[in-house]
């Protein structure tokens, strides 16, 4: 199946169940009703970015042990005169590129959660500054 018979499949499966709206409350009476449409739990964030943090540190501390004996074995066997040490070398080079992309994919993770969880916290705090702005003008326009 090609990219637009699944995508044109989708979008009638969609307007089968008719529109979605994510700016309005449900007609059954679920959501709304004062509760937070928007809910981000700050420590689920909060942990997640210390695991991501933490495997990025475990990551780096090991990747760097084997890629330090896969380069030592590499040039032992070069020395050597072994036919192997080339294909060792390019083990060896073949695991720098994909032990940094890994490493940089941790820390995105834990970055962009770290300030996930900030700028929730930011927003939070805006909104509430927002709502109790427009609560005063009400109060003094009655």
């Amino acid at each position: 199946m090609t990219f637009e018979q699944e995508w044109a499949e989708l979008r009638s499966a969609a307007a089968a169940r008719g529109s979605m709206r994510l700016n309005s409350i449900p007609a059954e009476g679920g959501g709304g009703g004062g509760g937070a449409d928007l809910v981000v739990n700050r420590d689920d964030l909060g942990a997640i970015g210390s695991e991501a943090y933490d495997l990025l540190g475990r990551l780096g501390k090991d990747g760097d042990t084997a890629s330090a004996s896969t380069a030592a074995a590499a040039t032992a066997l070069t020395t050597g005169n072994f036919v192997s040490g080339a294909a060792v070398k390019k083990v060896h080079d073949f695991w720098q590129t994909h032990l940094k992309t890994l490493l940089d994919s941790c820390a995105h993770i834990s970055n962009h959660l770290d300030y996930s969880k900030a700028q929730a916290a930011k927003d939070e705090a805006k909104i509430q500054g927002d709502l109790t702005q427009i609560s005063v003008l009400s109060e003094y326009m009655k």
